[in-house]
């Protein structure tokens, strides 16, 4: 039982995939803030676009 204990608090392999998780979690929250700011930019511009076609 001690054995497989000290296997088990020895194994990393979860981690990795945590850390893996982590800086994935964090490239797509990039990625939605900068596709919501272009969004937000290009709604601006067809609006004024529009106001001026009218």
């Amino acid at each position: 039982m001690r054995r497989l204990l000290s296997r088990f608090l020895r194994d990393e392999r979860g981690a990795t995939a945590i850390e893996y998780c982590l800086i994935a979690a964090g490239i797509s929250i990039v990625i939605v803030v900068a596709v919501n700011g272009i969004g937000t930019g290009l709604n601006d511009k067809f609006a004024s676009v529009n106001t001026s076609i009218k």
